[in-house]
Order: structure tokens, then C-alpha cells, then sequence
């Protein structure tokens, strides 16, 4: 390779317009890049440590719109970008500019780190931002290069989980954050791709019980400007630039083969892998942000921009430009992007970052939008796990329910009704109920299963579940911006004091409101995502935005207090049980009406009786019960058998004081046994049983879930 790159290479030939980006082929290296308008691409090959351009030649043919060419005796390894020419006039959406060095949108591996200068920019920094005059300095030297990779990798029998929707436990971790501070992960490793895959992590996510783990952004992303002026970095991801590139920062030898090898041995251990994908806007931000690569390639195509003024960009995102998905090779781009992540990576599903903004039309959200049809109909992505972040920051951007059949979404307002619950809120228990029960209210509409709501309480944008019962405000001060950024409006409770204490009624308070919290999560209908770190307490000094916060106030403790120890075994308690009883984990929303003379469902009031339909509207009302009909699942296993449970009952209490709560006496002298009472975080073997008709004292602020063990027949 290094004889070959201190001489020129032979000249190129015509080479073929697909597949686009750079393929090795055995024998030499295609090269296709789309420009729509585009007058002429060169091609740029660098040194093995992309400090020192060899050669540039300009690609050589251009068949509908794509230009290419083939590079013989070329191989993997090989440092390139593109030098696109055509007009320099923002004042008519089009920024090409030569001395711009740009990464190719379908670069599979992307070599070393971007080092800010004035030069990425495509005008002139010290003049007059409002003329953006052409800025002729060159950036090639402190660019990003792309790589050609060999994609040859040994994959063997590897087969994805599969794992069924409704057997579902999405944990959302960062790579690095995660395994920072493992203790039992080698120095080295921390932090990686190759972490992520070792044996101490794969026996935590068994031991907890999860069975999807959803990466926050891996794909190749960049550092904001702003935040390296201020000695900050752009921590969770979501400022993408390479699409098909897994970020080489999580890796220990730059390779694309670590990532496959970590997929790979997931997937032995029954893990599943989803990726947090940002395809909504990428890293060149608004009209003042850099040129990096679709900018420069053609910015009119890529994004979209004011129809009555294209030197400005449509917004939806928040983050200065959105991707023009009503343009086709975009589209293709994007679907060419997942079809590579499955197909050659293996993932197993991804969530969207800002999805509504993924199915915007000409400006309303358009439910049948191109990328949506486009997906539903493609037999590789139309099977693999599809998330949607169902809002972005446009008008009518708030889609939650709202997705066609085959997608789930995060569940918002799961998250807030729960929140304001626990927090002590009156008039919510109606809408709980909904949210409890899989939310047939939003997915039953168009032919959706209560899998389709995927609930959380916490994630990644936000508080912590420790800091959620910690803090009443945010505080952001670490991320340079005095607190302005993030969340207003948490739907938090400190429980009476902000921020850490010794107090120990306010700690012990707060204990039961975290169990409460993860309680409600993984016995409710739907598929819970849980964030890591929430069960062992990890906190986040009530920094509700830490984007940026690349330390000890997002990696992981792994060094547990007496009191998050046993927060974590009660977590790995609960879900073992929710995976043990298909009564939480229903393919099929509740009826209300008999089944075997048995309703599958009936909710009930502190007298044991079922509720009616006024008292759904008590604004007083804080206290509720549950009761779940095992006999009244009425769906079958894979082998046609019909499925049965033990009855449970569920009994909430988010006021302040006890309240006994008297045993439905569907039967007489029923017997229930205590499973959870999150006054405490282990039952005991030889707690009390209650018979129907009896009281149960139901504490303040706490949920207990009591349950009768039935005989099963098939």
C-alpha cells in the first residue's frame, strides 16, 4: 500500500455509477458520488495518515447525475475525499467551493478527527457574516478522510435473536459512558465497541434480564465549534455526519471489524442491538455552519431550505438544517444507510431520532410520507425492530399514536402521566389507565398491539431516575450555557429537599419512589426501555441536558452503595418476573368483557369494588387497583396452545397516607400472596397471605402487586 500511495496511480477509468461510495472489488477501488448540480468531482488521495494530498484527479464520467470512476490496484486503506465544483450562490441554495475537502456520504470508515479552523467554513469568517463572501483557504489538512474498507468478515452462524415485540426489554446505553469506569474491564477496552461485547457486561444485561440494548449514536459525528471552544464535546452523538461509518472513537483499533465482532457476540448471548439513528439533520448546522460534505456536494438537494429565500434553512430539528427526504437520492441515501446496517452490520433494529421530521411533506407531517412508505414496503427493514421518536420541533411536530402499522414509538405521554402520578398529581388516574394497559387509546386505531408503546420513564434526554426524585429544577451550569439549556418543565419531585441529603425519611422516601418508578415500568402493558444506570442510582447531579458532559457526570459508577445494591437486585427481581408471567407482556389489549366467565381485566377502588365511570374523573383521586385475569389472556403460544397465568392484582397509592385497600372477593376465600410491596425492596418467603375481602394496608406513595396461583391446563 505505501509503495502504491508514493507513486501516482495509473489513470482512472470509467468505472460504474453503482453501488455509490467507494468499493473494493479485489482488484481496484469504484468511486461514485451523487451531484444533481455538480459541473465537475475530483478525487482526493492522501498519505496513510490523511496529513498530505498525493494526488487528485478528477472523476472521469457521469451517468444520471452520479459521477464515477475506477481507481485499479487501489486497496483497502486507501485515505480520499471529493473536491466538488459548481456555483458558489447561497442566495440560490448552491455552495460549492473546491477548497473544501468533503467526506463522502456513504464512506463506510472514517479516519482520524476533526480539527476546527476557519477554513471548513465556505465564507469568510472576519468578514460580514451577512455576505457569506467565498472563503478560498483550503481545510484539507485538519479534515476528516474517508477510508475504503475490505467488508470480509467472518460471521459464521451468526443469526439475530429475534427476540417477539412483546417479549421485548430495551436497554439504552452509551458506549463509552457504560464501560468508562467498569472495574473489571481491562483499562484499554473501557469504553468500546470491544467492551460493550466482554463478559462482565453480557453477564449484567443477563442478570438484569434485558434483551435489546439501544446504542445512542454510533455513527460517525462531529464535535460542535462551540462546544471545543469551551473545552466540551458533543457527548451523546446527535450531530452526525457519516451515515454508514461507526464512529472510530469507540474503537481500539479504528477498524469497522470491532463493531461486527460486538454484534457478533451479542447475538450469542441473546442480546439484540438497536441503533439510535440520527437521519433528521447532520453536523454543517445552519447557513453559518461548516462545509464538510453534503453542503459542498449539493446543498440544495440535501436539506431543505426557505423556498422564498434558499440562502436559509427549514429548521425542524433544532438544530439548524433538516435532510430534504422529499428529494429521491436522499431518500435512497437514508434507506441505503439502514439496508448496510442490517444486511453487512447485523443490527437488529434502530430507533429515529426527531422521526416526524423523517415524514415532514412540503411542511405538514406527512403520516404517509415517502420515507415511511418506503420502509413499510422494503423486505429487509419492513422486519427488523422500527422506533420512531414520534415529534420534532416543527409546527404540528408532536405525532405521538400517530405512526402506521410496523413502527412502535416512544411512548411521551406514558412517560408524563406516570411522572405526574408518582409525583402526587390529582385528575391523572383516567389517563393511567390507559397508559397501564398498552395505550389502545393511540395504537388500536390502525390495527397496532400494545407493543407498539414502547414506555419509559427516564431516558437519555432528561434527569436520571435519581435525580427525577432528587431535584425540583435542572442544574445545567457545567454545560457553559447558565443554566439556560434543557427542560423546564420535568414533572420532578425532590421529595422535600433539592439535591443530595442525609436525611434519612427523605432518602428512604425516595428509594420507594425509584421502586415505585420501576415498578410501574415493567408491570405495565407495552414494552419497557429502560435507561442504564437507573438501577443502581446513578445520578447526574441534576444536569437534565448533559449532551455535552463527557465525565464523571455521564459515565457510569460501577461502584455500588448498600442502598443501590439492593436497588438493582429489586429491578432484576421485577423483570425476571414480568418475564416469567405473560399476563404483563400481552400481544393483545384487554376487552373488559368476560372471558370463561372471567373479565381480563377489572379496575378497582379502595373498596374492592369495580370502578365506575364517574369515579375515573375525582380530582381527589390517587389510589387504584388492578386486577388481571391470567385465565383471560386468550391467545396462543407457537405451538397453538392456549396461554394461561396466575390473577394478579396491582394496587397503587400516590397519596401521601395509607389506605386499606380492600381484596376483591371475586371468589370466596381467595388466597393472595404479597410479590412486591415497594415499601420494601424484598418481600419476605414467609410474608402474610390475604384472603378475598380482606384489607391490605397500602402505604402512602407506594405500589403492591399481590398475586393467586392458579392450575394451569392446557
Amino acid at each position: 500500500m505505501q509503495d502504491k500511495m508514493n507513486k501516482p496511480f495509473p489513470r482512472l477509468w470509467p468505472g460504474k455509477p453503482y453501488p455509490l461510495g467507494a468499493t473494493w472489488d479485489g482488484s481496484g477501488v469504484n468511486f461514485a458520488l451523487f451531484s444533481e448540480h455538480a459541473e465537475r468531482v475530483e478525487l482526493c488521495l492522501f498519505d496513510d495518515k490523511g496529513q498530505r494530498e498525493e494526488q487528485r484527479v478528477a472523476l472521469p464520467e457521469q451517468t444520471d447525475q452520479v459521477w464515477h470512476g475506477y481507481l485499479p490496484e487501489a486497496r483497502p486503506g486507501l485515505l480520499y475525499g471529493y473536491r466538488v465544483y459548481g456555483p458558489y450562490k447561497p442566495e440560490e441554495g448552491h455552495r460549492f467551493n473546491p477548497n473544501k475537502l468533503l467526506l463522502d456520504p456513504y464512506a463506510k470508515d472514517i479516519h482520524g478527527m476533526l480539527r476546527w479552523s476557519d477554513a471548513h467554513f465556505g465564507y469568510k469568517i472576519q468578514s460580514n457574516r451577512k455576505d457569506l463572501s467565498y472563503n478560498w483557504s483550503d481545510n484539507a489538512r485538519n479534515m476528516l478522510k474517508c477510508r475504503v474498507i475490505d467488508p470480509a468478515f467472518t460471521w459464521g452462524n451468526d443469526r439475530s435473536p429475534q427476540t417477539p415485540w412483546h417479549e421485548t426489554i430495551i436497554y439504552e446505553l452509551h458506549v463509552k459512558g457504560f464501560t468508562r469506569l467498569h472495574p473489571l474491564i481491562p483499562p484499554r477496552l473501557r469504553g468500546t465497541y470491544a467492551a460493550l461485547a466482554s463478559e462482565p457486561v453480557i453477564e449484567h444485561f443477563h442478570r438484569l434480564g434485558v434483551t435489546a440494548i439501544e446504542l445512542m449514536p454510533i455513527h460517525t459525528f462531529i464535535n460542535d465549534h462551540y462546544l471545543v471552544e469551551h473545552g466540551l464535546s458533543n457527548y451523546w452523538g446527535y450531530n452526525s455526519i457519516g451515515f454508514f461509518a461507526p464512529d472510530n472513537r469507540y474503537g481500539t483499533n479504528g477498524r469497522v471489524n470491532e463493531f461486527k465482532t460486538m454484534i457478533k457476540t451479542l447475538h450469542a448471548a441473546g442480546i439484540e442491538v438497536i441503533l439510535d439513528v440520527v437521519y433528521n439533520h447532520t453536523a454543517e448546522g445552519n447557513e453559518l455552519g461548516p462545509t464538510l460534505s453534503f453542503r459542498g456536494i449539493d446543498n440544495a438537494v440535501y436539506y431543505r431550505l426557505m423556498p422564498d429565500n434558499p440562502r436559509y434553512y427549514k429548521d425542524y430539528t433544532g438544530c439548524g438544517n433538516t435532510m430534504n427526504m422529499m428529494h429521491p437520492r436522499v431518500l435512497q441515501l437514508i434507506m441505503d444507510s439502514l439496508r448496510y446496517w442490517v444486511l453487512e452490520m447485523h443490527v437488529d433494529g434502530f430507533r429515529f431520532d426527531l422521526a416526524a421530521a423523517l415524514a415532514r411533506g412540503l411542511h405538514e407531517v406527512d403520516r404517509l410520507g415517502a420515507f415511511l412508505d418506503t420502509i413499510h414496503q422494503d423486505p429487509v427493514l419492513s422486519q427488523v425492530k422500527l422506533i420512531a421518536e414520534p415529534w420534532d420541533l416543527g409546527e404540528g411536530g408532536y405525532q405521538v399514536g400517530n405512526f402506521p402499522v410496523g413502527w412502535t414509538e416512544w411512548n411521551g405521554k406514558y412517560r408524563d402521566v406516570v411522572r405526574d402520578y408518582w409525583k402526587g398529581e390529582g385528575g391523572v388516574i383516567d389517563e393511567l389507565g390507559y397508559r397501564l394497559t398498552g395505550s389502545s387509546d393511540l395504537y388500536e386505531h390502525n390495527g397496532r398491539r400494545p407493543y407498539a408503546s414502547i414506555n419509559f420513564i427516564t431516558a437519555h434526554d432528561g434527569f436520571t431516575l435519581h435525580d427525577l426524585v432528587s431535584y425540583d429544577h435542572k442544574h445545567n451550569e457545567a454545560n457553559g450555557e447558565n443554566n439556560r439549556d434543557g427542560e423546564n418543565h420535568n414533572r420532578s419531585w425532590n421529595c422535600g429537599v433539592e439535591g443530595e441529603t442525609d436525611d434519612p425519611a427523605i432518602c428512604s422516601l425516595r428509594m420507594r419512589q425509584k421502586r415505585n418508578f420501576l415498578a410501574t415500568l415493567f408491570l405495565s402493558q407495552g414494552v419497557p426501555m429502560l435507561v442504564a444506570g437507573d438501577e443502581m442510582g446513578r445520578s447526574q447531579q441534576g444536569n437534565n441536558n448533559a449532551y455535552c458532559q463527557d465525565n464523571q457526570i455521564s459515565w457510569l459508577n460501577w461502584e455500588l452503595s448498600r442502598e443501590n445494591r439492593e436497588l438493582l437486585h429489586f429491578a432484576q427481581a421485577l423483570i425476571g418476573l414480568t418475564k416469567k408471567h405473560p399476563c404483563f407482556r400481552r400481544r393483545n389489549f384487554f376487552q373488559g368483557h368476560s372471558i370463561k366467565g372471567k373479565k381480563d381485566i377489572v379496575w378497582l377502588n379502595p373498596d374492592g369494588k369495580e370502578m365506575g365511570e364517574e369515579q375515573w374523573k375525582h380530582d381527589y383521586a390517587r389510589c387504584l387497583g388492578v386486577f388481571l385475569a391470567g385465565s383471560g389472556i386468550n391467545e396462543r403460544d407457537t405451538q397453538g396452545h392456549l396461554i394461561t397465568d396466575d390473577d394478579f392484582l396491582m394496587l397503587l397509592n400516590a397519596y401521601h397516607e395509607e389506605i386499606l385497600f380492600k381484596l376483591p372477593d371475586f371468589a370466596v376465600d381467595q388466597e393472595w400472596r404479597v410479590l412486591i410491596d415497594t415499601m420494601s425492596s424484598v418481600i419476605p418467603p414467609d410474608a402474610p397471605h390475604y384472603c378475598s375481602g380482606e384489607g391490605y394496608s397500602l402505604q402512602g406513595r407506594s405500589l403492591a402487586l399481590l398475586i393467586h396461583e392458579r392450575k394451569h391446563t392446557q
